[in-house]
């Protein structure tokens, strides 16, 4: 089987930067588009405000609701260049298996490609664990890649 697009979520953390080298060999040996992609929960603007006041002079104009999904994307991004694909990074608002599910079908992508955290113990009944809900509602493919045991 062959892939055209190939997206993977990343919260920029070891075990999630796993997945996305798994699907970036994937895109390079498919020569599939890459998507990388990093949820947030929108901040309400007092909290913004307060990061922007706390936060140095030279940074303060950086902090939205999103800025740390910026960073986290970006260190996807940044691994998938060390393999020598380019991706394109998407930073969604929402929960991050709501934002999968949504970038999937708008992108119109052939596989989704998720780390297993929150699959083993009890935390797998939970709902909102991301590899178990894109199990269920996933409008394509998904690669669930074993990042933690």
């Amino acid at each position: 089987m062959s892939y055209r697009k190939i997206l993977v979520g990343t919260d920029g953390s070891p075990p999630s930067l796993t997945s996305v080298r798994e699907a970036a060999h994937l895109a390079k040996e498919m020569g599939a588009e890459l998507f990388i992609l990093t949820a947030f929960e929108p901040a309400d603007q007092a909290t913004v405000e307060r990061w922007k006041d706390e936060a140095p002079a030279e940074f303060a104009w950086r902090f939205s609701a999103s800025t740390v999904a910026e960073e986290s994307v970006q260190k996807g991004v940044e691994a998938a260049k060390e393999l020598g694909v380019v991706a394109t990074p998407v930073v969604e608002p929402g929960e991050a298996g709501d934002a999968l599910i949504r970038a999937a079908e708008r992108e119109g992508v052939d596989l989704m490609v998720v780390g297993n955290r929150g699959m083993a113990g009890p935390t797998r009944f939970l709902l909102g664990s991301v590899p178990n809900k894109v199990s269920h509602h996933a409008p394509c493919d998904l690669m669930i890649v074993k990042t933690v045991s």
